[in-house]
This record gives C-alpha cells, structure tokens and sequence, in this order.
C-alpha cells in the first residue's frame, strides 16, 4: 500500500442493539414453509441491523429471548452487565392487526402462485400497510421502556406474529 492510500475500518458496532435473539421452544410449534422462511428473515435482518435501547436497564448490546405466555408478550433482555430485565406485553391490543395481517398473507402466498401482477402488488400493499400498523402499536406500546426505530420494530411485529401460531 502506498503512503497516500489508507484504510478505514468499519466504526464499531452501536450497543443500543440487539445481538443475539432467541425464540421460547416453548412457544413454538410447527409452521409452514413461508411461516419459517418469514421468522428466518426477520431474524437476519434484526440481528443485521437494529437500533434498540432500554430506557433503565443497562447498556447494550442486549440478548433477547423472546416468547408467548397465554396473552402476553415476554421480552427476557439481557444487557452487556449479565442483568436480565423482563418486560411483558399484553397481546390483546395486536390481536385484530395480526389476524388481519394472517388473512392477508393466506392471500398473498396464494397469488404468488399464480394470480395476476396487480394483483398480487394489490395485496402486497395491504399486507405491508397491516405490517406497519402492527409495528407502530407495538413501538408505542413499549415506548415508556424502549426506544427502537420503526425496522426494529417491523422485525419484531413478524417474530410476534410467528409466536401466534402456535398450536
């Protein structure tokens, strides 16, 4: 390398985030096919980018097991101090968005199998809008004890909407 060449090296890593997720065995069952292949993805993605912090419970970076007790959300945090703080969640205020949303995809994983273009951008669209509002209910029901942005969020609607299915 020569001398007016330099290298830069990629900044470190936020703590306000997420680095490991867990899914409760306990609060899952078997899904289909494109049901895995949604909690595979958002997963990644999470894991891949994601801005999270705890209002009062330690800095980040944070472990995060995730499950369904009954109606409520269970969000075991660990932070970068071992300390693992629980937040629950009622499930009840999602319960319209996630069964709308469940209808939508049944539609959506039918047209890709053959309906027409519009129509599948048609319930592309709605699917997307219904990920969105299940998303900002979930940020605004947390927002007294996390700041997450609207990614983060979405990523985690999905993962809630997957714990949903269980048998």
């Amino acid at each position: 390398m020569s001398p007016s060449q330099s290298t830069v090296s990629p900044p470190a890593p936020s703590p306000e985030r997420i680095a490991a997720i867990e899914l409760d065995q306990k609060s899952i069952a078997r899904w289909t096919v494109e049901v895995e292949h949604e909690r595979d993805v958002a997963i990644f993605d999470l894991l891949e980018e994601n801005y999270f912090e705890l209002k009062n419970g330690g800095a980040g970076p944070y472990r995060l097991q995730l499950s369904l007790r009954d109606a409520t959300l269970v969000f075991a945090i660990e932070n970068s101090a071992g300390e693992t703080i629980e937040l629950t969640l009622s499930a009840k205020p999602l319960r319209r968005v996630i069964k709308d949303y469940f209808m939508i995809c049944e539609s959506y994983f039918g047209a890709i199998r053959g309906a027409a273009p519009g129509r599948i951008e048609a319930i592309d669209m709605a699917r997307r809008g219904l990920h969105n509002e299940g998303a900002e209910i979930l940020q605004d029901a947390m927002a007294d004890r996390v700041k997450m942005d609207s990614n983060t969020a979405r990523r985690f609607f999905t993962l809630v909407c997957v714990l949903h299915l269980r048998g």
